[in-house]
């Protein structure tokens, strides 16, 4: 049986992500998608962890995140959960989950918070999102604002490309960001907009700022996960450093142990278990007899001399 890693410290709060922001402390954020990638996160000290749509893609193998469901979502977001003590979890408000109205915003906030055990919700763009993100807030759930790059409607922005890079469209991402953050939102992110832009903005900006290929004059960063480790296979944002090549590992890994079955090299003596040599000869001359057949339809026994299976994991 795995368990989650000990960790002392205390669980990160809203109150200590201000703390950080006043003082200057950066916040490191991931991404996670179940329960040993939210340990990874765990023991590596993270600060805050996103359970976020791009895990239609990551782990789910969708074209892109406008797919993925609630329910869906709420799988994944549970499974973080149980794999973390400390950071702070975000849970991602899918497509189609939000924008129809407040009341719909605030019942699948509200499942996210009762059913997985967030902390907080994201949601995406400014417009009618800033209403949504102040019904959020004023039924008392924490809300991250989401700017910049905002994947769930990429194509009406012109596809997957940053955004902020003409003076019109700068106005729009820091009027944005300002209304994001007036309507109550604790966080924002943004996401793909040009390094300068967020210098200018980030004075206007009092609540912590994550980015992801936003410059380094944000509070944070965030990064998916399957991107830093090197284990996603698709296209990767400009922005996108890779601390690992976990996927080729994963591979070799994997590639080895089909060729030692295929070579009859994979198991060997000491990964089988032992049966005592006085057993052996008893079964074999049980089995040579009928009463192998007339007996096989009473049921089983219990096993109470077997070796105990004390780790690993069992199909």
């Amino acid at each position: 049986m795995s368990h989650a890693p000990e960790r002392k410290g205390r669980p990160v709060t809203l109150t200590r992500l201000a703390e950080m922001k006043a003082l200057g402390e950066p916040l490191a954020m991931v991404t996670a998608y179940d329960y040993p990638s939210a340990q990874v996160a765990e023991e590596a000290g993270v600060d805050l962890v996103l359970v976020g749509d791009s895990g239609a893609m990551t782990v789910l193998g969708y074209p892109t995140t406008v797919p993925i469901t609630v329910d869906e979502l709420l799988m994944l977001a549970a499974a973080v959960r149980r794999g973390l003590r400390t950071p702070f979890l975000v849970g991602d408000l899918p497509f189609g989950s939000y924008e129809v109205s407040d009341e719909q915003a605030i019942t699948t906030a509200q499942r996210f918070v009762k059913e997985a055990g967030c902390d907080a919700v994201k949601l995406e763009g400014g417009g009618t999102s800033v209403q949504r993100a102040r019904a959020i807030a004023g039924a008392g759930i924490p809300v991250m604002g989401h700017v910049g790059l905002t994947p769930q409607t990429a194509t009406a922005l012109g596809g997957y490309r940053s955004q902020g890079r003409t003076t019109e469209r700068a106005l729009e991402v820091v009027r944005d960001a300002v209304a994001l953050q007036d309507a109550g939102c604790f966080s924002l992110v943004f996401e793909a907009v040009p390094s300068a832009l967020t210098e200018l903005l980030m004075p206007r900006i009092d609540v912590p700022v994550i980015g992801i290929g936003a410059g380094p004059a944000t509070d944070g960063q965030v990064l998916v996960f399957h991107d830093l480790l090197g284990i996603y296979d698709g296209h990767a944002a400009r922005f996108v450093k890779r601390y690992a090549n976990v996927r080729e590992e994963m591979v070799a890994g994997v590639s080895a142990f089909a060729e030692e079955v295929r070579s009859r090299r994979y198991p060997e003596p000491e990964h089988g278990y032992t049966m005592a040599p006085d057993e052996i000869d008893r079964l074999q001359t049980e089995m040579e007899t009928d009463r192998v057949r007339t007996t096989s339809s009473l049921g089983t026994t219990a096993e109470s001399t077997g070796e105990p299976f004390t780790g690993g994991l069992s199909l």
